[in-house]
This record gives structure tokens, C-alpha cells and sequence, in this order.
């Protein structure tokens, strides 16, 4: 399989091949994943709706057109939904999960260091989440994914002009938001 490309391995999955599916959802997992994981906060829940994003994406691959938009695109359309679910099911705070903390704390030598860099990190997670869900997107889409406008812009379905003024305004808002944070402390 190793030698397949996206598209072979696409054609194949969508006539039910399994192990073309496979090599797409390894090429994909980790993307997916952290995407769901800038936008809930939580491990577990990522973890969670990545494999819902998957799932969903193998009971619905044999309805699948290719339209020009890459498949990615179309991973990213089932995340957003379902993070967007989520979020509407879950309108209480969220709250790191004690696994992260963990993870956190065990992962290097210096604790004091990455209680700043934690504590920092946090801080921006809170901002990113006070924005609306569309920014919210963007931002891990362009700083996390480290997508291009023109991949960002299929994802969200906008033209990539929309894209550059929506990056634009993000930042001005997220400039606003991180002064106020700053303010208060």
C-alpha cells in the first residue's frame, strides 16, 4: 500500500477496499486529531470524536465524490460538525482532563518551566476559545495544521480573499482579547 497515492487509495476505499481506507485514515489520524484537540481541550474527547470522524467517514466513503476538493477537506467538514456538536452539547466550561495535566508535568525535567509554558498555553487556549466557532477554525487550521489560505478556503468552504480578511480580523481580535487578559492580571 505504501506505494499508492491519495487518490488511488481513494478510489479503492471508496469501492470498499479496507485497507486503501486504512492507509488514508494514517495519513489523516494525526491531523484529524489535533484539530479536534485545539478545538475541545480535552484528550479524551478528541480522541473520542477522532475516531467518530473516522467512522463516519468509512459508513459514508462509498457516497463520496471528488469535486476538485481534496479529501482532507471533506475529513475536516465531518471534524468541524461533529466538534461543533459537541460543543453545543457540552455549553458548560471545559476543563482540562487530569490525563493531560499528567502528560504535561511527566514529559520533561524542569516542572517549573512547564507550569509557565502550561500556564501560558492555557491563557491562548482560553482566547482561541472565546472565539466564534468559525475563527476558531481558522486559527488551528492556519497555527496548528500550519495549512496554507488556499487549503483553509476548500476546508471552509470560502474564497481564499475571504480566508485572508477573516485571518485578518481574527488577529485584531485575538490581539484585543489577549490585552484584556493581560489587563487583568
Amino acid at each position: 500500500m505504501a506505494d499508492l497515492t491519495e487518490d488511488e487509495a481513494l478510489q479503492r476505499a471508496i469501492q470498499g477496499d479496507a485497507e486503501a481506507f486504512s492507509f488514508l485514515y494514517e495519513k489523516y489520524v494525526n491531523k484529524i486529531f489535533s484539530y479536534i484537540y485545539y478545538r475541545t481541550g480535552s484528550t479524551t474527547d478528541a480522541e473520542d470524536l477522532t475516531a467518530r470522524v473516522f467512522q463516519r467517514a468509512l459508513g459514508r466513503i462509498d457516497r463520496y465524490t471528488q469535486k476538485g476538493v481534496p479529501f482532507s477537506a471533506w475529513l475536516y467538514r465531518i471534524a468541524h460538525n461533529l466538534v461543533a456538536n459537541w460543543h453545543r452539547d457540552n455549553s458548560r466550561r471545559q476543563e482540562v482532563a487530569l490525563d493531560d495535566q499528567i502528560n504535561l508535568v511527566m514529559s520533561g525535567d524542569q516542572p517549573e518551566h512547564q507550569v509557565v509554558d502550561y500556564q501560558e498555553v492555557e491563557k491562548l487556549i482560553e482566547v482561541i476559545q472565546r472565539l466564534t466557532p468559525e475563527r476558531q477554525q481558522l486559527v488551528i487550521l492556519k497555527f496548528v495544521q500550519q495549512l496554507s489560505n488556499a487549503e483553509i478556503a476548500v476546508i471552509m468552504s470560502k474564497s481564499e480573499g475571504a480566508i485572508k480578511s477573516l485571518y485578518h480580523r481574527t488577529l485584531i481580535e485575538l490581539r484585543i482579547k489577549i490585552k484584556e487578559i493581560l489587563e487583568q492580571e
